[in-house]
This record gives C-alpha cells, sequence and structure tokens, in this order.
C-alpha cells in the first residue's frame, strides 16, 4: 500500500470535526507551500518575463483601471 492510499484510508475514518480540523490545517500548509514556491520562483527570476511583458503591456495602454 502506498503512503497516499494509506492517508487516504486514514482520512475516511476521521470524525467529522477531525476532518473539518483536518481540512483548515491542510489548507493552511498547502497554501504556506505554494507561497514559499512562488517566492522562490520570484527570487530566481522565473517570473520576470511574466512582469516584463505586463509592464510592456501596461505602457502600450493595454490595461484597464480594476
Amino acid at each position: 500500500m502506498s503512503k497516499i492510499e494509506s492517508l487516504e484510508r486514514e482520512i475516511r475514518k476521521l470524525s467529522s470535526e477531525e476532518l473539518s480540523q483536518f481540512r483548515r490545517w491542510f489548507a493552511a500548509f498547502d497554501a504556506a507551500v505554494w507561497d514559499r514556491q512562488l517566492e522562490a520562483d520570484a527570487a530566481a527570476g522565473k517570473l520576470d518575463a511574466l512582469a516584463d511583458a505586463a509592464l510592456a503591456d501596461h505602457q502600450a495602454g493595454r490595461s484597464r483601471k480594476l
């Protein structure tokens, strides 16, 4: 049995309250992982091309206020 299958089995055993607590924990955990990856990508310059394209579009008048 894989780790994922084992986790799935254990999650199915949770009570409603435990499942609710797990959801809150996992949402916060997942958001933190995503934030760290985004910060690492930005620091590594992986988002520079996107920022440059957005700035060029704005300077060319291809943007609008939200």
